[in-house]
């Protein structure tokens, strides 16, 4: 079943309920403004079916059809069709004819905005024609205490329904948008933020660092020779690196520090609030932990990081700028024998290499 059948299956569900309530609810409106006009047996069996028998005749409709989406659709046309005949039949008592043409109103509404409110109007303006034809025409005035009593439970009950159920829809589609937002921000691999979220990241730290005149570091970190342990090891290894690499980083930084994968074997850490030495430091450590790591599927794998540093600085007009120093001591470290941190500055200067 396509998305189309499993969102009309999810109407139908949202749908039952509520025609149960709202019909229900209804049935007893209708039957005690109909019993002082004597009608027919046939009448009240019509009465029973609409409130009874049909929501689930309903719901099974949609749910065996072909587009359960547009069968909902076509179900909550014949409310409003049904709606209409009753207000015929019941002579256009005022608050029973208008408790029902309202909360149908409402329904169409909330299913399918202004366009769908005007349809079921169509459809509510037919079930009064063909009222007209079956009975006599005719109007009554007023409103017995009786009727008014029996109308109060749908008035009050089936809109408190609606309303939770559609706080439900929207609660559920904020979460469904908060994930897929989560998702557009993340690396499906490593579950870190990816290349463009962590760079919107840099570009707010950056401006922070700017109000404040004071800042901290960023790192950009590379895996030694990973197309050596692709080509090798197989690219499922690579993707169990990959993942090893995300998971010591998640371990081993502070909460404040933001991490994303940069791209390909190429990571990127943001240390807000710390000393060039002490990123260093902390890097250095991260680096020396990863080196220790063992993978089980490929004993002799050993894997390095190759990390450059750099601080940020007042001189930098923009975020690229601080970027580009880090990207600098990276290729400094990579090019000066790996497994090492390099931090850019006047002197770059090797930490602990090995």
């Amino acid at each position: 079943m396509g998305k189309a059948g499993v969102k009309g299956l999810s109407l139908a569900k949202r749908l039952y309920t509520s025609r149960i309530l709202g019909l229900s609810l209804g049935l007893l409106c209708v039957c005690v403004a109909m019993y002082p006009l004597n009608p027919a047996p046939w009448v009240w069996g019509g009465m029973l079916f609409n409130g009874l028998l049909w929501p689930h005749l309903a719901y099974q409709w949609a749910r065996r059809s072909k587009a359960p989406y547009h069968a909902e659709h076509r179900n909550l046309l014949v409310d409003a069709f049904l709606g209409g005949f009753w207000v015929a039949a019941m002579q256009f008592n005022p608050l029973p004819s208008a408790t029902t043409i309202s909360m149908m109103a409402m329904n169409n509404v909330a299913i399918g905005g202004l366009r769908f409110l005007l349809a079921g109007s169509v459809a509510q303006i037919m079930g009064v024609g063909v009222g007209f034809l079956m009975f006599r025409l005719a109007f009554i005035p007023e409103t017995s205490q009786l009727q008014l009593y029996a109308c109060l439970p749908l008035m009050c009950l089936y809109p408190l329904a609606l309303g939770w159920l559609c706080f439900r829809q929207a609660h559920a589609l904020g979460r469904q948008k908060r994930e897929l937002l989560a998702l557009s921000r993340t690396d499906s691999l490593t579950g870190l933020l990816n290349h463009g979220a962590w760079k919107d990241q840099l570009e707010v730290e950056f401006q922070r660092c700017q109000r404040q005149q004071q800042g901290g570091a960023i790192a950009l970190i590379d895996i030694d020779h990973f197309k050596a342990i692709n080509d090798t090891y197989g690219h499922v290894a690579g993707d169990i690196v990959l993942r090893q690499l995300s998971k010591v980083l998640k371990q081993n930084l502070r909460a404040t520090d933001i991490a994303g994968r940069y791209g390909g074997d190429e990571f990127c850490v943001i240390l807000p609030d710390l000393p060039l030495a002490s990123a260093a430091a902390a890097m250095d450590a991260l680096r020396a932990r990863f080196a220790t790591l063992g993978y089980e599927q490929s004993p002799a794998l050993t894997v390095s990081l190759s990390i450059g540093l750099a601080a940020f600085s007042l001189a930098h007009t923009d975020a690229t700028l601080w970027l580009n120093d880090a990207d600098q001591a990276l290729y400094a470290a990579k090019t000066t024998g790996r497994n090492r941190v390099i931090c850019c500055g006047s002197q770059n200067e090797v930490l602990d290499s090995v």
